[in-house]
């Protein structure tokens, strides 16, 4: 397989004719007009994808993940930057030449062929290094693995060096009885692996279905089928489950990261949902406003967020803010409360003595407790049983925190209430550039 290196890469697109004159009447002095007759989707990306890894590019809708991906993958040029698979700059590589392979939000199977034909339309047109087998899952065998960045070799000989009328025969007697059909070595190869890649995503039966016929989840199996078909160094994923319902979605992704796991190809997958995020990927990307704010483990962004975006974004539901002040050496101070931070804080807050800074507490790291200045006291506006866990709006004086808290504590609306703050999950974070306090220390 091989590994995607992402270097300092910008994209632009040309602003509408309505930004351009709004922008241009206020073009700052020093400035050409051209550098106001863009608009930058991406900014300064730089990324290291690890051979066999599984990274997941999310953030909210609009921030660039799926730019990003469809630059690598070919179908938009990039404005500045370099783009690496494995060895090769791909910059100026058509995307067929790329040795990537892409799932699509919306499938983007040819609706008039059937299941078959749609797995095995870019082995007949592109090729597939076929001389490999897939890995049986059941029995557990090694993952295939690519010793050459070029792949498509055997299947492209044998496309190259067939004779003329091959290719018109073959496709003339597919429709035909298996006696009566003319199969070429080309198209053994090519059934072979499409009959590997069905059995392997449970799809062996619908081969003979048109797409009409077949769930939503069976589409995105087949379209899944498809990338997976090519046997590509790279695969790359557009929000593949988001048409789907949650509780396909939850049985789809678990699917798709044990096959990642088992073939062991550099996989890309984009979301804007966290859940799939944390769940699925060894390392994660978040994005915002065509930058990306952070890249770590799951568990790391939870923990340690970079940022105040890192630490919203991250968690359901999301994190509370509030502003404090800083009381040296490690007392942070409210007009509702008063807490002391564990001793860990005193060197980082020592710069911000006097100072305010923004608190952040997740919902799960607040408590009901007993009265005590430590501890804030408030009216329960709004909530929500969910069985397992409950979450609580509660109202104060001057802030609205959201807590959660066990379902056996038996609270209910307009219920007065005091919450305690876990001094040991707080963060902090600069009031000005939101940047999180420990991690910049």
């Amino acid at each position: 397989m091989a590994y995607v290196a992402i270097e300092n890469v910008y994209k632009t697109f040309p602003k509408s004719r309505s930004s351009r004159e709004t922008t241009t009447s206020s073009t700052e002095s020093g400035r050409s007009e051209a550098d106001h007759d863009e608009a930058a989707v991406l900014k300064r990306i730089n990324l290291t994808i690890e051979d066999s890894e599984f990274m997941v590019l999310v953030g909210p809708s609009g921030c660039g993940k799926s730019t990003l991906l469809r630059l690598i993958a070919g179908l938009e040029s990039i404005t500045a930057g370099n783009i690496w698979v494995g060895d090769r700059k791909v910059n100026d590589l058509p995307p067929k030449q790329r040795d990537t392979a892409m799932v699509f939000q919306s499938y983007a199977l040819y609706p008039h062929l059937t299941v078959y034909d749609n797995l095995a339309f870019g082995l007949r047109r592109m090729g597939a290094d076929l001389d490999q087998s897939l890995p049986d899952l059941e029995q557990g065998q090694k993952p295939l693995q690519v010793s050459e960045p070029s792949t498509n070799q055997e299947l492209e000989r044998l496309l190259t060096e067939s004779r003329w009328w091959e290719k018109p025969l073959v496709s003339i007697t597919r429709r035909l009885p298996a006696g009566l059909r003319y199969v070429s070595e080309a198209e053994r190869l090519i059934d072979e692996r499409v009959r590997a890649v069905a059995k392997m995503l449970q799809i062996d039966a619908l081969l003979n279905r048109y797409p009409r016929q077949l769930s939503g989840g069976q589409k995105q199996r087949v379209a899944l089928g498809r990338a997976m078909a090519r046997n590509p160094q790279v695969f790359l994923m557009d929000e593949p489950l988001s048409n789907l319902d949650a509780k396909l979605r939850m049985e789809t992704r678990a699917q798709i990261v044990n096959l990642q796991r088992q073939l062991a190809i550099t996989t890309i997958y984009v979301t804007h949902d966290q859940v799939e995020a944390m769940t699925m990927g060894h390392r994660i990307a978040v994005m915002n406003q065509g930058q990306i704010q952070q890249v770590a483990s799951p568990l790391a962004l939870y923990t340690y967020p970079a940022n105040r975006f890192v630490a919203e974004f991250i968690g359901s539901p999301p994190m509370n803010f509030f502003p404090v002040q800083v009381q040296a050496p490690y007392l942070v101070a409210h007009a509702e409360f008063r807490l002391s931070l564990p001793s860990a804080w005193e060197e980082r807050l020592l710069p911000y003595a006097g100072q305010e800074v923004l608190l952040g507490i997740r919902p799960e790291h607040l408590s009901l407790a007993l009265p005590a200045p430590k501890n804030i006291y408030g009216r329960i506006r709004h909530l929500e049983a969910l069985g397992s866990e409950t979450y609580l709006t509660v109202t104060t004086q001057r802030l609205t925190l959201q807590a959660k808290i066990p379902p056996d504590q038996g609270v209910q609306v307009g219920d007065e209430v005091w919450l305690a703050i876990s001094p040991e999950k707080v963060h902090l974070f600069d009031a000005v550039t939101e940047r999180s306090l420990w991690l910049e220390n």
